[in-house]
Parts: structure tokens; C-alpha cells; sequence
């Protein structure tokens, strides 16, 4: 996508000119996101402090990465990703999204990435971590895939098999509720086994 070629400068990230779109219902976690991308030399951020307004943020346009957190009362970073990606404008649904989350069981980073969000990062935010996914970012060269099941960046492994141990792509895989935590935390390294394709030996 454009705006994520705009991030790089030869091979550094030039973060500039990228309006980022902050979400977190935690004053104090919303100031370390941005002090976080502050550093990165980001200049144009909006912050807000749940999905609500966020909504409002992207009606209004101009988003060119959201960063949000994944558990807020009420709609939370999952739902506002499911809004962005089926009931956005057209303009938006594109956006790059990073959930930045304190709670990573699988179920939950599973389902952000059922959801289409590009990638997951668990809390304490780790500037070297959000710093290594946007220039992931800046250097994605996926297909967006639009279905009735999904709509986010091609998770599908062409010529290459499902993941060892999976069935492959599952009829009911968005479908059923996420109850309470049942399972441990995932680290960084398991989330990102989970989030960006991989090539496996069959």
C-alpha cells in the first residue's frame, strides 16, 4: 500500500508524515504509546481513549496506522478492528492495525488475527518490538484478501501447505464466543508465530 511505502527511506523507517491513530482507555498506557512513537519521529498522532472515538477519528480520515490496545470496556480493540475492516469507509478498511494488548492467550491473538489486524504486541509496549512490526509494515507486500469470512492481510501459505499440526482453513473459524481466560499468556515469539505467515517443511 502507498502510505506504507511512504514509511521507508532507502532502508530506514521515515515516520514523519504518517498520521498514527492511538486508542487506549488507560491515560497512562495512551502517554507511553506515544512517547514510544514520539522517539520513532512520528509528528502526527491522534490519541483517544476508547473505540468510540476512534470511530469518529477515522470517519474523519487522514489514519494511517492505528495502534490499539485490545482490552477496553465496552467495544474493545478487537471489535473496533472487525468495524475498520467490514464497516469503515472504503478509504480505511486498509489501514495497517496493531493490537497492543496485555492479554495473549492464543484465543485472543488468534481471533485479532481472524479479525485482520496485521499484527499483535504484547504489553509492557517494548519500543525495539513496535519498532521491528512497522518496518515489517513498511515492507508488506501482501494482497488484502475480502470474503465473507475474513477480510485483513493473505494469511493463506501458497504452495507451501498449512501450518505442521492444522487441518487447514476452517469452515467456523470466525464463529463462537471468547469467554474468560482458560489459557496462559503467549509470549512475543508465539504471537508472532501465529500473526505472520510462515514457510513450513511438510
Amino acid at each position: 500500500m502507498a502510505s506504507l511505502r511512504r514509511m521507508l527511506d532507502g532502508d530506514k523507517l521515515k515516520l514523519e508524515g504518517i498520521h498514527f491513530l492511538l486508542v487506549d482507555d488507560n491515560p497512562h498506557a495512551l502517554d507511553i504509546m506515544a512517547q514510544v512513537v514520539l522517539g520513532f519521529g512520528v509528528r502526527n498522532m491522534t490519541k483517544v481513549d476508547g473505540a468510540a472515538a476512534a470511530r469518529h477519528a477515522i470517519l474523519r480520515g487522514g489514519i494511517d496506522i492505528v495502534l490499539t490496545d485490545g482490552q477496553m470496556p465496552g467495544e474493545n480493540g478487537y471489535q473496533l478492528t472487525e468495524w475498520i475492516r467490514r464497516e469503515a469507509p472504503e478509504s480505511a478498511r486498509y489501514v495497517p492495525i496493531v493490537i497492543i494488548t496485555g492479554h495473549t492467550p492464543q484465543s485472543d491473538v488468534t481471533l485479532g488475527r481472524d479479525l485482520g489486524a496485521n499484527f499483535t504486541i504484547a504489553k509492557p509496549l517494548v519500543p525495539r518490538v513496535l519498532l521491528q512490526r512497522l518496518f515489517w509494515l513498511s515492507h508488506e507486500d501482501r494482497q488484502f484478501v475480502l470474503s465473507d469470512a475474513y477480510m485483513g492481510p493473505d494469511r493463506r501459505f501458497r504452495r507451501l501447505g498449512p501450518p505442521v499440526g492444522t487441518d487447514g482453513r476452517r469452515s467456523g473459524d470466525l464463529k463462537g464466543e471468547v469467554g474468560e481466560a482458560s489459557e496462559p499468556n503467549l509470549s512475543q515469539a508465539e504471537i508472532d508465530a501465529l500473526m505472520k505467515p510462515a514457510k513450513v517443511v511438510l
